[in-house]
């Protein structure tokens, strides 16, 4: 194994691209504790440097979740709806109170997150605010999703082989491909995605990996603003990933009723405006830009789960944000 990862880091620095067996062959020996820090620290820098293509970040995927601690016997649609992270925005969780909404409205939702990243508030800080649990085990979430419609998995419950590199990346200190991979490692494998990216160059990246995953469906999108969500400040850019084909969409949302609005529109100052604002927000009462940026992501996801146009999608997630949740909170 090690003459595989000396060939993998030899490819690297002449910048080629890996195969599908090598980079399969680099990432089992970096998650198994194999490799040893100085290679790590080579390889993540070498594909940063020659740029990650789908190939080695679906290697990386299937590396992370082969030591991941899987949800077995989930057979239904299910949907996780989350970014990359790192857009800076500060903005109000918006991917989060669309997964509320869409399990409110009775679609099965595998929620994966962290803490925050880059923004105020995330996904698990304004989860356990609302009291839901972050220490769902792998043996109980099936039980969870099916009482509730909804199952947050706690990033750092589910792959403990990231402890082993947590160190490098720290020593690194820049962004390498593991910036990428947190949306695609959903331990539930969920069959359909919503998918934020803060950057452009690398949406039609993160939709071919989803593609090489075996996902059913699912939306990358990246959000005017530069958001890692689909915003109501302008035109927004969006790939389809259908049965392993990727089509390019615009999405204006001034086509589907949508006022203009700002980023300063849906901005939360601090950790206790976030989860406040979250309450307005699943309560139907929040200011009109935030209601209408959670309609215009939540009407994606609903597309994507009934297999509807986006204009039904988002009309009908216009009621239901009018309306709140009927859950309370």
């Amino acid at each position: 194994m090690s003459q595989s990862i000396t060939d993998a880091l030899t490819e690297l620095t002449f910048g080629r691209d890996l195969t599908t067996e090598q980079a399969d062959c680099v990432f089992e020996s970096l998650f198994s504790g194999e490799m040893t820090s100085s290679q790590a620290g080579a390889l993540l820098m070498g594909l940063r440097i020659k740029g990650e293509t789908a190939t080695e970040v679906a290697a990386g995927v299937r590396a992370a979740l082969r030591e991941a601690k899987l949800i077995k016997g989930l057979n239904s649609a299910r949907i996780d709806t989350c970014g990359t992270g790192g857009d800076g925005s500060n903005s109000f969780n918006c991917s989060t109170a669309v997964a509320l909404y869409l399990a409110d409205m009775g679609y099965a939702v595998v929620k994966h997150g962290n803490r925050a990243v880059s923004s105020s508030c995330g996904s698990a800080d304004v989860l356990e605010d609302l009291g839901i649990s972050l220490g769902t085990a792998a043996g109980e979430a099936r039980e969870v999703l099916e009482r509730d419609k909804f199952v947050f998995l706690f990033a750092p419950n589910y792959h403990p082989a990231f402890g082993k590199i947590a160190p490098i990346r720290k020593e690194l200190g820049i962004p390498t491909l593991f910036n990428l991979m947190g949306p695609l490692l959903n331990p539930a494998r969920p069959t359909h995605q919503i998918l934020g990216v803060g950057r452009p160059e690398i949406m039609y990246l993160m939709a071919e990996v989803l593609a090489l995953t075996n996902v059913d469906k699912a939306y990358v999108v990246h959000g005017a603003g530069n958001f890692d969500e689909l915003t109501p400040f302008g035109i927004n850019d969006a790939v389809l990933v259908e049965n392993g084909k990727l089509s390019e969409v615009k999405i204006n949302p001034a086509d589907y009723g949508f006022a203009p609005a700002t980023p300063e529109d849906v901005a939360v100052k601090n950790r206790p405006e976030a989860l406040k604002t979250i309450r307005k927000v699943l309560s139907g009462n929040a200011p009109q830009a935030m209601l209408d940026m959670v309609a215009l992501n939540l009407g994606a996801a609903i597309s994507l789960m009934d297999g509807i146009s986006l204009a039904d999608g988002i009309e009908k997630a216009k009621v239901k944000v009018a309306k709140g949740v009927d859950k309370e909170y």
